[in-house]
């Protein structure tokens, strides 16, 4: 089981570990989005201190119907404690995990400024 909590922002969030193949290691505080079926984003100035390699650019449709190109990196998550090599998608917002990440868990919410976040296997 993973936790985190809601913030003042009202955003289900959790801490994340992410990593290169270097074993070099950040932990970040990530947002849940349900909205989002890719695994994770990330903003350009991590990837690059993390050194991640690209993988492959991918057009993908926002929210509002747009289309745009991502930018996708190799990178190891720890997840549900353990390792977890995952595609990270370039993106100038706050790390956002999406549905791939969260596929095959139990998500629930206390849906409160401080509220607990439960993510668990299923």
């Amino acid at each position: 089981m993973m936790q985190g909590v809601v913030n003042l922002r009202r955003e289900a969030t959790i801490p994340l570990v992410v990593g290169n193949a270097s074993r070099q290691r950040q932990v970040i505080d990530a947002v849940i989005d349900t909205g989002f079926n890719g695994f994770l984003t990330l903003p350009a100035a991590l990837v690059t201190d993390l050194g991640l390699p690209w993988n492959a650019s991918d057009i993908v449709t926002l929210g509002d119907g747009s289309e745009t190109v991502f930018d996708l990196y190799a990178a190891t998550v720890i997840w549900d404690g353990r390792y977890q090599e995952i595609d990270i998608a370039e993106s100038e917002t706050e790390p956002l995990i999406g549905m791939a990440l969260l596929y095959g868990y139990r998500l629930q919410i206390n849906a409160i400024e401080g509220g607990i976040v439960r993510i668990e296997a299923l």
